[in-house]
C-alpha cells in the first residue's frame, strides 16, 4: 500500500464504529505475534492533561537518551502525528507497509470467524508492530477512551499506570457519575502496578484507592504542597518542585505545571526499575523541550490568535481561567465549533464572563454541530454572534474586526484547531 491507499484503509474502517473491548485487538495481535508483549509501557489515562502528561513523560525519556515510542490521538493536522519514536513522526512509507501487514492479518482473522477489527484497533495495531520492530526502550502509550476496554489496555503490567484528571466526557460509554468515569479509567490499573494518581474528587480517589487495593498495586498520590509557581506566562511556567528549583515548561496554562509535577513522578518511578541515564539535566531539558500542539497555542500576535483543544467542561473552565489571567481587561473573541454529542452548554458556559463576541463555526465531522444550531444557542447568552460557513472565513472575519490588542481564541473541538493551525503555517 501506497500512503493514501493506507489512510483510505484505515478511516474506512470507522464503519465499524466504537466498540469497547479487548477480545478483537488481542485476537488481532495474536495473529501479528504480540508484537506487544516485547515492550515496556508507561500508560497514561485521564479525561483532560493526557496528552500534555505523555509529552512531558517522553521528553524527558528521549533527553535521557532513550528510545521512545510514543503514541496520542487524536491528531490535529497530520495522521503522522500519532505514531512517533523520539521526535520523529512515522513515515508515510512505513504507514503503508504496516497497514498493509496489519490487513492481511485482519482478513484472517475476519476469515476465521472473528469481528473486523475498529479503527482505533487497527492503528493501535499499527503503533505496536512499528515500536516493536524499531527495539523501543519504552513506550508511553495515551488511552484513547476510557482504560478498562480501550484498545490499549491489552498490554501486560505497566512500568507506571498514570491518571490525570478526570472529569465528565463521554458519558453515553463511560457513566453518568463521576465515580463512573473514574471506575472506567482505572481499569488500566493491573495486578501489581505502582499508578501515579493526580490529585481527583474524594469520590474519584476511593475509586482509585479501592482498585489499588484490589490489585495489590501501589498508589502513589500527588501532593502538590511540594510546589511552587515562581512565574506564569502565555509562553510558559516556572516553578520549584521539591528538590528542583526553577524548573521550566513552555506549554503555557498553570494547570500544565501540575501535569509536569505528574510526569515527573512517573519518571521517578521508571528511574527507580533500572532506568539509570534519568538525570537531573535531562529532566529539566525534557520538560524545557515539551511542547503540544492546540493547547493554549499561540498562532500570532498583534491581534494575539490562540488555539485551544478544550472540548470539555473542565477544559473550557482551565481555558477561562488562562485567559483571564494572562490578558487582564482585554476584549476576548472566540471562535467556536462543537459536536453535537457533547455537553456543548458545558463548554460554552465557563468562558461566557469573558466572552465579548462570538464566530459560531461546523467542524469537519458527522458529529459536528451546525453553526447556525449553535449561534442559536450563543445567541441566548451574547448578542454578538456570526455564523461563517468555512472555518477559514472565520478566522479572516475575525481577524477584520481585532485591533491589535485583541485576543482571538478558537476552542470547542479538535476537529478544527488543526485545521486553523494549517492555515498559520506554524
Amino acid at each position: 500500500m501506497n500512503y493514501t491507499d493506507a489512510l483510505n484503509y484505515i478511516h474506512d474502517t470507522l464503519k465499524f464504529g466504537v466498540k469497547l473491548g479487548l477480545q478483537n485487538i488481542t485476537a488481532l495481535l495474536e495473529l501479528m505475534g504480540n508484537p506487544h508483549k516485547s515492550l515496556k509501557f508507561i500508560h497514561v489515562a485521564g479525561t483532560n492533561g493526557k496528552g500534555s502528561t505523555v509529552t512531558f513523560i517522553s521528553n524527558i525519556l528521549i533527553k535521557s537518551g532513550y528510545k521512545t515510542g510514543i503514541y496520542t490521538s487524536p491528531f490535529l493536522e497530520r495522521f503522522t502525528e500519532r505514531i512517533k519514536i523520539g521526535e520523529d513522526e512515522i513515515s508515510q512509507s512505513e504507514i503503508g507497509r504496516l497497514t498493509e501487514f496489519v490487513k492481511s492479518k485482519v482478513d484472517e482473522l475476519v476469515k476465521n470467524g472473528g469481528n473486523h477489527p475498529t479503527e482505533f484497533e487497527i492503528v493501535t495495531a499499527i503503533a505496536f508492530q512499528y515500536f516493536y520492530e524499531n527495539c523501543c526502550d519504552i513506550v508511553v502509550l495515551e488511552v484513547g477512551l476510557g482504560g478498562r476496554f480501550d484498545s490499549t489496555n491489552v498490554i501486560d503490567t505497566p512500568m507506571a499506570a498514570v491518571i490525570t484528571t478526570i472529569s465528565y466526557d463521554h458519558m453515553d460509554k463511560l457513566g453518568d457519575t463521576l465515580e463512573k468515569i473514574a471506575f472506567e479509567k482505572a481499569g488500566i490499573i493491573k495486578e501489581n502496578t505502582d499508578v501515579v494518581l493526580h490529585p481527583q474528587a474524594l469520590g474519584c480517589e476511593g475509586v482509585f484507592r479501592g482498585i489499588s487495593s484490589e490489585k495489590n498495586s501501589r498508589l502513589h498520590k500527588l501532593d502538590f504542597s511540594d510546589f511552587k509557581i515562581i512565574s506564569s506566562e502565555i509562553d510558559g511556567s516556572v516553578f520549584d518542585y521539591k528538590e528542583f528549583k526553577e524548573l521550566r515548561i513552555s506549554i503555557p496554562g498553570e494547570h500544565q505545571v501540575a501535569n509536569a509535577i505528574t510526569a515527573l513522578e512517573a519518571i521517578n518511578i521508571v528511574k527507580a526499575k533500572g532506568y539509570d541515564r534519568i538525570s537531573k539535566t535531562s529532566v529539566r531539558d525534557g520538560l524545557r523541550a515539551a511542547v503540544w500542539p492546540g493547547r493554549l497555542e499561540v498562532l500570532q500576535r498583534n491581534p494575539t490568535f490562540i488555539i485551544d483543544g478544550a472540548h470539555n467542561s473542565e477544559g473550557a473552565s482551565k481555558l477561562a481561567e488562562n485567559i483571564k489571567k494572562y490578558f487582564p481587561g482585554e476584549k476576548i473573541t472566540f471562535i467556536i465549533g462543537v459536536l453535537k454529542d457533547k455537553d456543548y452548554k458545558a463548554i460554552i458556559e465557563p468562558v461566557l464572563p469573558i466572552a465579548d463576541e462570538f464566530f459560531a463555526v461546523t467542524p469537519k465531522s458527522d458529529r459536528g454541530m451546525k453553526a447556525q444550531d449553535l449561534a442559536i444557542i450563543l445567541r441566548g447568552y451574547c448578542k454578538d454572534v456570526t455564523i461563517n460557513d468555512r472555518i477559514e472565513d472565520a478566522v479572516i472575519n475575525s481577524l477584520k474586526k481585532a485591533s491589535g490588542n485583541s485576543i482571538i481564541c478558537a476552542f470547542g473541538s479538535l476537529y478544527y484547531i488543526g485545521e486553523i493551525r494549517s492555515l498559520f503555517n506554524v
